[in-house]
């Protein structure tokens, strides 16, 4: 069976104690792993070339911090899925990944350290600032936690996983793919050593995992190409030694004189830090119904409540990036991994953080070596959205991804245009219109994408069934919350986008009347079109 089908559901075994470790897990530990390494690359580089933090406390303070919170989010998360394994009887039941939310972790970089730190002139104070931000996300998901199983119960399914596929394919496919063609000899060949394994179902010798394999296979490209003077993927022996200055043992250590010193930003936090809580809310609300959807049924607050909980441990321990639950649970679960590869991980971490290895790793291995694991996981998240939904709500799903298009299109063009010196304002907008750009409506479309994702494929599943009331309500929702700034706005406030507001209001109007006196041509759509029937989330 290739990776992409639906990992059918092993019978249930009355009695049946789980196994703590199986072969598949070393393919998911290694793939899992590798994902985790990578964040915990750029997230060391973020700190140290871009933030200028000192060593001392990014080796000292912040790592071993990260390592604590992601070693807690993994146990918990082998210890639920060990439970669900138990309960149900199951021998395929697969843990939830878990570790630092990655589009949070540019966000809080370059929304709340770098400019905090850059006006105060003192990274220390972008770091405190950071740690507050994340103290009011935890709340956000605490308290969201006993709210979302009712979204998800209304929601329909396609516009979870619609607005879940967008993020996968723009946030994170696309920098992966761009890093494998821009060094295609070590990208592609590792790319093709994963692929024929996880979707083609090569075995390779001695059942070595995949990932392992294109890890030293993209390392020996990168390290004999020096050799012949090509230095593909930028490895050099200088690198290496420097990183050795970073070896040693560093234990978390509480940090709340720096989180009560961030509150003195508390105006310029809550502007990002309660959107972004809900986009959290609403992602881990995504990626429980997508392991729903690979058979594992977990329960949305207990995962929620997690992730706030750890989240603030790790916050008042130093850390300034918020846990969340991972995209990709299918996938794991597809190459076999189940309980032990999830708590495999967290120790890994804690080896890593601890004992300053993670700036060896980054002189030793190419990054492009291990871009192909994120984006056939980006592959597997965006294919999810169309295999485990009707049919006929195809195009809801196209709907649903496009704003985070959007987003991830503004943020290439404000990051070209920073680095110019210069910004879309200073341009001018009819400037940018004139060559194609419509910057404005790149903007208002990829505000809050998440969210916008989630009602506007709502909207469309729900005219497809023609069931047009609760069309008309997931409307009526997004005027409320366009209204606010949480979709469509770059802020939260009142009145932030009001014309789109108005929009989605005449939209509520129109689908109400539409209910009410609609003469409708044909049968229904559920009954014309192949697939199951619709239902809610849960």
């Amino acid at each position: 069976m290739s990776a992409t089908e639906m990992t059918p559901i092993s019978p249930a075994r009355v009695g049946m104690r789980p196994t703590l470790w199986t072969r598949g897990d070393w393919n998911a530990l290694f793939g899992f792993g590798t994902n985790i390494l990578v964040n915990m690359l750029v997230l060391t580089g973020l700190l140290q070339f871009v933030l200028k933090m000192p060593p001392d406390i990014v080796f000292g303070r912040i790592l071993p911090a990260v390592g604590l919170m992601m070693f807690l989010s993994t146990a918990y998360y082998a210890w639920l899925g060990y439970q669900l394994a138990k309960q149900t009887g199951r021998d395929d039941v697969c843990a939830l990944p878990s570790g630092i939310s990655v589009p949070h972790m540019f966000v809080v970089t370059f929304v709340i350290m770098l400019p905090i730190g850059a006006a105060t002139g003192d990274p220390i104070q972008g770091w405190e600032a950071g740690l507050v931000w994340v103290f009011f996300q935890s709340f956000i998901l605490m308290i969201g936690g006993f709210v979302a199983p009712y979204i998800r119960k209304i929601t329909p399914r396609a516009a979870l996983l619609g607005t879940l596929a967008g993020v996968s394919i723009a946030f994170i496919s696309m920098r992966p793919a761009f890093e494998i063609f821009a060094t295609p000899v070590i990208g592609l060949t590792c790319f093709a050593i994963i692929m024929v394994s996880w979707f083609g179902g090569v075995k390779y010798p001695r059942g070595i995992p995949a990932g392992l394999i294109a890890i030293a296979v993209g390392m020996a490209i990168a390290w004999g190409s020096n050799l012949v003077g090509l230095n593909y993927g930028g490895m050099s022996l200088a690198n290496v030694g420097a990183a050795f200055t970073t070896f040693g043992f560093a234990v978390p250590l509480p940090a709340f004189d720096h989180v009560f010193h961030g509150f003195s930003y508390l105006g310029v936090i809550l502007v990002t830090a309660i959107p972004f809580g809900i986009y959290d809310l609403v992602e881990a609300m995504d990626n429980v119904e997508s392991a729903e959807a690979a058979g594992d049924h977990y329960p949305t607050t207990r995962v929620l409540t997690a992730d706030g909980v750890v989240s603030l441990i790790g916050c008042l321990m130093g850390n300034p990036f918020i846990n969340a639950v991972y995209i990709g649970h299918p996938g794991w679960k597809s190459m076999g991994g189940r309980i032990g590869y999830s708590a495999a991980t967290g120790l890994m971490v804690i080896i890593l953080s601890w004992f300053g290895i993670i700036a060896l790793l980054l002189a030793l291995i190419p990054v492009v070596a291990i871009s192909p694991i994120l984006l056939y996981i980006g592959m597997l998240i965006g294919a999810q959205a169309f295999q485990t939904t009707p049919a006929k709500h195809a195009p809801a799903v196209v709907l649903a991804l496009t704003p985070h298009l959007a987003a991830w299109a503004k943020l290439l063009i404000d990051n070209s245009l920073a680095v110019a010196g210069t910004s879309a304002a200073t341009l001018g907008l009819e400037k940018l219109g004139a060559v194609g750009v419509l910057y404005h409506g790149l903007e208002v479309m990829g505000g809050g994408a998440i969210l916008v994702g989630l009602v506007l494929g709502a909207i469309g599943v729900f005219v497809v069934e023609r069931q047009f009331v609760n069309a008309a309500a997931f409307a009526l929702a997004g005027a409320v919350l366009t209204f606010f700034g949480f979709m469509h706005g770059e802020s939260v406030g009142f009145g932030v986008t009001p014309g789109v507001a108005f929009a989605y209001l005449l939209v509520a109007g129109f689908l109400f009347a539409c209910a009410k006196y609609a003469a409708l041509e044909g049968a229904p759509a559920a009954q014309t079109a192949a697939g199951p029937q619709p239902a809610p989330a849960e």
